[in-house]
């Protein structure tokens, strides 16, 4: 991950450059990277976890969901202030 970009490549093949908002890592020691897309109409952000190797997948636990939010919303607080 540099320049605050990431590539992901979909099952078809298909790259998509995205931007990178916030890495984070939470109690129990799991990394979580929150993009989006420079390019998309909307402002959507999508979270993932990676390893120490960079793989990533996606959160689909609600929960977890809702945390990244929370921490989303803590960083904008600051970014603001």
């Amino acid at each position: 991950m540099e320049d605050n970009t990431i590539i992901l490549v979909d099952d078809n093949g298909e790259e998509y450059t995205m931007e990178i908002v916030l890495t984070f890592e939470d109690e129990q020691g799991n990394n979580y990277v929150l993009i989006r897309d420079p390019k998309g109409e909307d402002e959507s952000i999508y979270a993932f976890t990676y390893d120490e190797d960079g793989n990533l997948e996606a959160v689909e636990d609600p929960e977890i969901l809702e945390m990244c939010e929370e921490v989303l919303a803590a960083f904008d607080e600051e970014v603001d202030e």
